[in-house]
């Protein structure tokens, strides 16, 4: 009967200390925002080019050049909408630090745009781990180095050395 109160307080205390802890995901995502941003500039010129060449005082609307103006316009405003609606695919994967399975796992779009796993390690397969000021350095049991996670931010970093400090050994 003792034996059971103790498993029973000892999944209570893993019960709490899973509660405690989050996922950590990591992505590899260069900076697309200035990207994006020039895109949404650019088609949006372009669309205010496509209407604005109808209404400058100064065109000629002579007959041979009102085809060419047309397609001109037209063109500019397929573009421009393009640009302003074009979505990045970013075909870098995503570092995945499962704190129930105690895993971590390397996730890759495929080409319809859903992750797939290509890597799982679980912590206790894993030699170790060196924490730096934007980085994480995961090394294999026999010393060689298996990745290098960029940090988006210190809290990143807490969160992901509280997790793996259970399992891993953190070097300085």
């Amino acid at each position: 009967m003792a034996v059971m109160n103790t498993n029973t307080f000892e999944q209570s205390a893993s019960r709490a200390a899973f509660e405690k802890s989050v996922p950590v995901l990591i992505t590899f995502a260069p900076n697309w925002r200035a990207r994006i941003v020039l895109m949404r500039v650019v088609g949006a010129f372009l669309i205010l080019s496509a209407f604005s060449m109808w209404l400058m005082p100064g065109s000629v609307m002579g007959a041979e050049v009102w085809p060419i103006k047309l397609a001109a316009s037209m063109m500019f405003l397929i573009v421009g909408v393009s640009l302003l609606t074009i979505e990045v695919m970013d075909s870098r994967p995503d570092a995945y630090f499962d704190p129930i399975r105690r895993e971590v796992r390397i996730l890759q779009k495929n080409e319809n745009g859903r992750p797939q796993t290509v890597l799982r390690r679980s912590y206790d397969s894993l030699g170790g781990a060196r924490f730096a000021d934007d980085q994480v350095e995961l090394f294999d049991v026999d010393g060689s180095l298996l990745m290098k996670l960029p940090l988006q931010s210190a809290d990143v970093s807490s969160a992901l050395k509280g997790q793996l400090s259970q399992n891993v050994t953190i070097f300085a």
